[in-house]
């Protein structure tokens, strides 16, 4: 049954209020889903964190998408304990592979957990997913079960602005059969491109040296990993771009974002976006605040974490 359009404009509106949030997380991909998850955690007047999934990757951080899943569990576990937070019934192990084609789920213990917790949702009150890598176990939860589709948010940092001439981005192209999935699905979707929107959110050592260490070992754990990330980021005038904050920030607050409603593109046979005038609507985001972003998340480490 198609999501009628007083539904879809509840789900795709302004999120307000205390929500409803699950996080699905390729956590050790690199350096940035570490720095969403303790914000996340920071920011319990907006966010009501029930869940945290681990997502599948494949990188040189990785063997495959198996052994991504296995460290990006291992990696939740690790800033949970940070932040005294138990892990059990919290944190979830997601899919070892990635979909095999746009009709078949990925099952999991995420999978399972994204459905159950959906099913308690509804149109007045989602659940907001916010997906922060290949969204294999978002796509499989919807396939799975498409009676939750009306019941979530689905906020996901993934590809580029719909002008962009490709999606050569690492959270489009870790499953795009997922990503077609997703986008047949028609799920109410807030997509965070990555060039010219989340790539807004950069910044550099002197900051993470000045404001995030010394916030507590978990401070001193985001500022090491910042430090002895892959790129020399000592050099004058560098910077590093701390992504997956976006999709977490939206829900802290809107007003940061410039956002606009528009028929969901579809995809090409390169993977380009192509205008598709009938498509469902979704909301995309296409301006952040860096400076709002940042000086909240500062502020809640400090307060919290000294």
């Amino acid at each position: 049954m198609e999501m009628t359009d007083a539904v879809r404009q509840t789900l795709l509106a302004e999120p307000q209020g205390k929500l409803r949030t699950v996080l699905d997380t390729d956590t050790y991909n690199e350096i940035d889903d570490q720095f969403a998850l303790i914000y996340a955690l920071l920011s319990p007047e907006h966010i009501r964190l029930e869940a945290v999934y681990a997502a599948p990757f494949h990188n040189k951080r990785s063997a495959g998408p198996g052994d991504g899943m296995d460290k990006s569990y291992e990696e939740i576990l690790r800033l949970l304990q940070f932040m005294g937070k138990a892990h059990e019934g919290f944190a979830f192990r997601g899919a070892e592979v990635w979909m095999p084609d746009v009709s078949t789920p990925v099952m999991s213990a995420a999978v399972e957990d994204l459905i159950a917790r959906a099913r308690t949702a509804s149109p007045a009150e989602p659940l907001y997913v916010l997906a922060i890598g290949a969204i294999t176990n978002v796509a499989s939860a919807l396939i799975a079960a498409p009676d939750i589709r009306d019941r979530v948010v689905v906020c996901w940092l993934g590809g580029h602005p719909c002008h962009w001439p490709h999606n050569r981005e690492f959270n489009f192209n870790g499953d795009v059969m997922a990503v077609r999935a997703l986008l047949a699905s028609r799920v109410a979707l807030v997509r965070f491109p990555c060039l010219a929107v989340a790539e807004l959110l950069g910044t550099s050592l002197a900051e993470m040296e000045r404001y995030v260490a010394g916030r507590g070992a978990v401070g001193d754990y985001l500022c090491g990993i910042f430090r002895n990330y892959e790129e020399d980021l000592t050099r004058p005038g560098s910077s590093k771009v701390i992504w997956d904050l976006a999709p977490v920030a939206w829900l802290v607050n809107p007003a940061w974002f410039v956002s606009k409603c528009l028929p969901c593109p579809a995809l090409g046979d390169e993977l380009q976006w192509r205008d598709n005038p009938d498509g469902h609507p979704v909301r995309e985001i296409i301006h952040v605040d860096r400076d709002g972003v940042y000086a909240d998340l500062f502020a809640k480490l400090a307060a919290n974490c000294a």
